[in-house]
């Protein structure tokens, strides 16, 4: 078999109530109009590999693009993590070298009481990962602090097998797309300036997101997932 004749996809299982339980969760929170007290933010995250240069590329001329060698070192595994507010159009990308629970947590927080600390509460969009909990504020504040986090926040979970319906992970796709794709970054202050940069661009161009997709459509199209009564 060629690699042509291969394509590796996620395949959505058949007749499964509890992934459109939470598809039908997830279009229905996307569906709710834009409310500044009560947002709705989409996070998602991804390793990058770091790369160091082992020779010096050339410099690009008027007549030649920048030339760089084929040869270069690993230099460890850094994760990003996007934080996206599709109405808004609003965009926060930051670089941590791990993703376990206090490093969600940290991040989440940094959020949370900075941009939406005058909301009475924010709606999460995300991925049921262990790290994703209420929990993992305990692991990394005071509980008044945990506390007081752990009441902002409001969990919509999409489906295992169903992460194209966060729209943080298309906003990372796009990341990856316009900013780190055939790029070699040596470390992680070079990979933070980059990223943040193109959050800071994007969020400015103040592009929105509209999501098309509603429940009528899912239950039309998608009617593999649903079980048969």
């Amino acid at each position: 078999m060629t690699n042509r004749k291969l394509q590796y996809w996620v395949i959505p299982p058949k007749c499964d109530g509890e992934f459109v339980a939470c598809m039908e969760d997830v279009l229905q929170t996307y569906e709710k109009p834009y409310d500044p007290a009560v947002p709705v933010l989409c996070m998602d995250e991804q390793p990058v590999q770091l790369v160091k240069e082992k020779k010096v590329p050339i410099p690009a001329t008027k007549t030649r693009p920048k030339r760089v060698d084929y040869e270069y070192e690993r230099a460890g595994v850094t994760n990003v993590f996007m934080f996206a507010e599709p109405l808004a159009g609003w965009r926060h990308v930051s670089i941590r070298q791990n993703k376990t629970k206090v490093d969600w947590a940290i991040e989440m927080a940094s959020v949370l009481e900075s941009r939406y600390a005058d909301c009475r509460r924010v709606i999460v969009v995300c991925d049921n990962l262990s790290t994703h909990t209420k929990g993992a504020f305990y692991e990394a504040f005071l509980p008044e602090r945990a506390y007081a986090l752990s009441q902002k926040i409001e969990f919509h979970f999409t489906p295992k097998h169903g992460s194209w319906l966060n729209i943080a992970e298309n906003e990372l796709s796009s990341l990856t797309r316009q900013c780190v794709s055939r790029r070699r970054f040596g470390n992680e202050d070079e990979l933070r300036a980059e990223t943040s940069a193109w959050a800071s661009d994007v969020s400015k161009q103040q592009r929105t997101v509209d999501w098309q997709m509603k429940i009528g459509d899912a239950r039309c199209k998608l009617n593999s997932l649903y079980p048969k009564i």
